[in-house]
């Protein structure tokens, strides 16, 4: 019997991505190859890169420099690149970069067996598909740890902000279907995953492709009768579509988590409406302060951009004051990237980037004032927090509560009288805090 080949996958951007790369480990695993994180002894390794703002795609191509250095040493012997680059360039990478071996466009995921089989075999591949070909069902390889789990619910995007290139690369928004997803959901609590963290371009937009209207408050619902979950939480909803039956459905349900993530990017309705997108600053703080009635302990997520086209010290303004009087828990801050063939590239009165670049940096220490204080608040609660680690540097363990998104948001740091394990659900009294995270003592 010979040798299994053996492939590395390494995976960048958003959570989206990487769980296309978990299905296409787990096709490449059926097929009898071996996977290993050491690149130094794989035959092949897989780039699944990230394609959407400048720095991604710095990053992405850095990546596959690095890899192709790894080949000409003799380390690897094939070099295959996946993702959003490949799909949104896939007329110049190869031509940029000769070393890469097979370029693959996201609707050929379902074929990488083959593609990689191609590439070992030595062919050249370039393969491309209707980028709706991407699987969006099927086995995977977590790469998370193995109690908590991303779970897509759907792919694309149909909101066409001026900003994104996301329906160019991604194609439309398509949603799985509920019974698909809670069938996922069990095998994965069948294999001990205890939270599930919904994803997608808008979360908000689930179902309208499939039912006409939407329908993230049912699949909610169904998903919480699913044996061994814990926790659900749902990243990305759009302030237009957080409805009451939303909220209601977050409130019926003690595993979803009291947890939104909302994406603003700006208070200032004139960059809004040249962003393509609705609302303005009376519209998000009335709706702000409607969530936080009816879901009084909610934590908010929010991302905003400084620099969009056009934005004037004065519109500037308004996003700060607006930051400071909302008091998010959690802020992403990101400065304008003019991203090719989008609405916004091609707008008059681009900021220079040094500005963008300053407001942004303004922005997130304002922000990083919030969280101080805003932190006070759960100063002598106690609060439930899921395990994530052990630091044996200073006897400390590391975990999040409901208002924490694994990866994105702060930690909870807490000493413990007893031996805990990661996946594992404690009572902690909060204590104090240290920056972004708070610390305190288990039970």
């Amino acid at each position: 019997m010979g040798t299994k080949k053996t492939v590395g996958m390494i995976s960048l951007g958003c959570p989206k991505n990487q769980v296309d790369a978990e299905l296409m480990l787990d096709k490449l695993a059926r097929a009898g190859f071996a996977i290993s994180g050491d690149i130094g002894e794989c035959d092949a390794v897989i780039v699944n890169t990230c394609g959407f703002i400048e720095a991604a795609k710095v990053e992405a191509i850095e990546t596959i420099l690095e890899m192709a250095d790894c080949k000409a040493a003799g380390e690897i012997k094939n070099l295959i690149v996946t993702g959003c680059l490949s799909e949104r360039y896939r007329e110049d990478i190869r031509r940029e970069l000769p070393e890469v071996d097979a370029v693959v466009g996201i609707g050929r995921n379902a074929d990488i067996v083959q593609i990689v089989d191609e590439a070992l075999g030595g062919e050249l591949v370039e393969a491309f598909a209707d980028k709706e070909l991407l699987p969006l069902t099927g086995g995977r390889i977590l790469t998370t740890p193995d109690y908590w789990a991303y779970l897509k619910i759907g792919d694309g995007c149909s909101n066409n902000c001026a900003f994104c290139a996301i329906p160019a690369i991604r194609g439309t928004f398509r949603s799985r279907t509920i019974e698909d997803i809670v069938d996922e959901a069990k095998t994965l609590a069948s294999r001990g995953v205890k939270e599930l963290v919904l994803i997608s371009q808008d979360t908000s937009l689930y179902g309208r492709d499939l039912y006409q209207k939407d329908r993230l408050p049912d699949l909610l619902t169904a998903l919480s009768e699913v044996d061994g979950i814990r926790w659900i939480r749902f990243l990305y909803t759009y302030p237009e579509r957080i409805t009451d039956e939303l909220l209601d459905a977050m409130a019926a349900s003690p595993k979803v988590c009291h947890y939104l993530d909302i994406p603003l990017q700006h208070a200032d309705g004139t960059i809004l409406r040249a962003m393509h997108r609705p609302g303005d600053r009376a519209t998000f703080e009335a709706l702000i302060r409607h969530i936080r009635e009816r879901v009084p302990d909610i934590v908010l997520r929010t991302t905003v951009m400084t620099g969009f086209p056009g934005e004037t010290d004065e519109q500037f303004e308004e996003l700060a004051e607006f930051v400071r009087d909302m008091e998010f828990d959690n802020l992403g801050c990101f400065a304008f990237s003019p991203e090719e063939g989008t609405a916004a590239e091609a707008m008059e009165d681009q900021v220079d980037e040094d500005v963008r670049a300053h407001r942004r940096d303004l922005i997130l220490q304002l922000q990083h004032d919030i969280v101080r204080e805003n932190q006070k608040k759960f100063l002598g609660k106690t609060l439930q927090v899921l395990v994530d680690a052990y630091n044996t540097i200073d006897d400390t363990y590391i975990g999040r509560f409901y208002g924490q998104a694994p990866e994105i948001d702060g930690t909870v740091l807490f000493k413990s009288p007893r031996a805990l394990h990661p996946g594992e659900f404690v009572e902690v009294s909060i204590l104090g805090a240290d920056e972004y995270d708070l610390t305190g003592k288990a039970f």
